[in-house]
């Protein structure tokens, strides 16, 4: 029996039920099914995967609360050991997470060289590609956050060097009830049940990342596991599908682009799902059934980190290094039809957050937490300059509940904002450790992930 918090078996993400439904696109039916499918996302207590059910950071929760501390709607906080920037997930009475666990420096171990214009490239803030790292996979209960179990993954050297702020456990995970998938680059993709026996792995061999380690979290979609791998100047890349069951490779599909840190969004329009990727170079949409390419539009000429939102007709493409830009695209509906770039907006995007789109509003965060709403039909700032309340750096995607949005800014501190089209602080409040994995919510809780601890936040008694 998979593992759920009723014992009731696996709940099936609504968005499996639209692409899989037969009526889906027909009139009223479709209305009906829509709502259907609305209801079962509103009853799906879990966050199954890198910002959550529908990839967008949005939660159908309600009642959470707007401040916390030691004694306060703290339910429980647990340590962590070694670092790790990849973000909490919760599927019933289980939370997952990955964890970086660096060694000691390994006796003639180096990272590769990379070549760009024809001359040995190294970052100047690359580092750590000669020790050893011991990198696992954490269970712990929901309830109690008890570590349940820790598998390692991979102990000794790894490929290539990593930024410096950057882990070899960037990477989200990925849950889907009855096991758990976690994806670390080089050193592998790995499936555990819920009771940590490993099920299959897969080695993709080395994997060059400039030297700034890994960032892209693995899709889930129907039974298949999606995974967008990007290599340095493209030579090598990829986006594959395999199937969650036994790791079996169903399609794989090459790519020319070059190494970047956004993950695949799954989009359901209204013609069917897709799944776009964006790049330095282009955004691509592919099938997310066979891995056939269905369209492309420009990509920014600067570095893809945030992972993109759509809406059904509409995707929100942003990228905020070297230039800040933010793109939308209209989702060609037809074979016949072309994608379109409906509005191009050239500031308020950071180099790490994504964006949010919630409640008719387009959200961006600088990477000095400052936020800007925009129309998401027509690119008109509804306002721009809505300031983080402390200083703060902000590297986490922000997430949102019941017309609020969570902030995370690096130092510790979290700001809960009035989602609408002015900007109101309603609350802020403090971990008092460096925060850069984004935050989860699932069955009345907060998961905030420190640089040392994971903390569970939700009101006492409920």
């Amino acid at each position: 029996m998979p593992h759920n918090s009723n014992g009731a078996g696996l709940a099936i993400p609504w968005r499996w039920i639209i692409a899989a439904s037969p009526v889906y696109h027909r009139g009223p039916m479709s209305i009906l099914f829509l709502l259907l499918a609305a209801a079962v996302a509103a009853e799906d207590p879990n966050w199954p995967q890198w910002r959550g059910p529908s990839r967008n950071g949005v939660s159908t929760e309600t009642g959470l609360p707007l401040e916390w501390g030691a004694t306060d709607n703290l339910l429980w906080k647990t340590a962590i050991e070694g670092r790790g920037h990849s973000s909490p997930i919760v599927w019933g009475n289980r939370v997952f997470l990955t964890t970086d666990i660096e060694g000691e420096p390994i006796e003639g171990a180096s990272a590769p060289n990379h070549i760009r214009d024809g001359e040995v490239y190294l970052h100047p803030d690359s580092q750590s590609g000669d020790r050893r790292h011991t990198l696992k996979v954490v269970a712990l209960d929901a309830d109690t956050g008890a570590v349940l179990w820790s598998r390692t993954a991979h102990d000794g050297r790894v490929f290539d060097n990593r930024h410096r702020i950057n882990t070899y456990a960037s990477p989200t995970a990925v849950a889907d009830g009855e096991r758990v998938y976690a994806y670390f680059g080089s050193e592998g993709l790995l499936a555990y049940d819920f009771d940590g026996a490993l099920v299959w792995r897969l080695d993709f061999g080395d994997l060059p990342s400039w030297g700034h380690g890994q960032g892209t979290s693995p899709l889930l979609y129907r039974e298949l596991l999606v995974l967008q791998v990007d290599r340095n100047q493209g030579e090598g890349s990829f986006i594959a599908a395999f199937d969650r069951a036994t790791g079996r490779e169903v399609w794989r599909s090459r790519r020319n682009e070059r190494i970047n840190y956004s993950s695949p969004l799954l989009v359901e329009t209204r013609t069917g799902a897709q799944i776009v990727t964006t790049s330095y170079d282009v955004v691509i949409s592919y099938d997310p059934s066979t891995g056939r390419e269905l369209w492309r539009s420009e990509g920014f000429l600067g570095n893809a980190v945030p992972t993109p939102v759509a809406s059904d007709t509409t995707v929100f493409v942003v990228s905020g290094y070297p230039d800040k830009l933010t793109k939308a695209i209209r989702i060609p509906q037809g074979n016949a039809e072309l994608p379109e770039v409906l509005w191009e907006y050239k500031k308020g995007s950071g180099y790490t957050p994504s964006p949010l789109l919630y409640g008719g509003y387009l959200y961006l965060v600088s990477d000095k937490g400052v936020l800007t709403c925009l129309d998401p039909k027509s690119g008109t700032v509804v306002y721009e300059g809505g300031r983080f309340p402390v200083p703060s750096f902000v590297r986490a995607s922000p997430v949102a509940w019941e017309d609020k949005i969570l902030l995370a800014g690096e130092e510790g501190d979290l700001v809960v904002v009035q989602a609408g089209s002015s900007h109101k602080v309603l609350a802020v409040n403090s971990l008092g450790e460096l925060i850069i994995a984004s935050p989860a919510i699932a069955a009345g809780r907060l998961y905030l992930r420190g640089a040392s601890h994971i903390y569970a936040v939700g009101a006492r008694g409920r």
